[in-house]
């Protein structure tokens, strides 16, 4: 059995997302981001922990409901 220990995220510049991530360590992660110049007001942790596997599915299907309302346009920092 797969532990749950993946947290999933949105970060957000004002109103506007600018990516969906899923980290073991949201703290570090915040601090990551920051220091390879991502702007950014806000870190939300969406839920509990889950297994990586779910994480990176919820991931995926955020970005492409992001991308179904927003001309096909992903959210500035989730690239691939």
């Amino acid at each position: 059995m797969e532990s749950r220990d993946t947290r999933r995220y949105v970060l957000r510049d004002g109103r506007q997302i600018v990516q969906f991530g899923v980290t073991n360590g949201p703290l570090d992660r915040a601090e990551e981001h920051l220091r390879d110049g991502k702007r950014f007001t806000s870190m939300t942790v969406v839920g509990p922990a889950v297994t990586r596997d779910t994480a990176l599915n919820w991931e995926r299907g955020r970005i492409e409901g992001y991308q179904r309302t927003h001309e096909g346009k992903r959210p500035r920092y989730n690239k691939v």
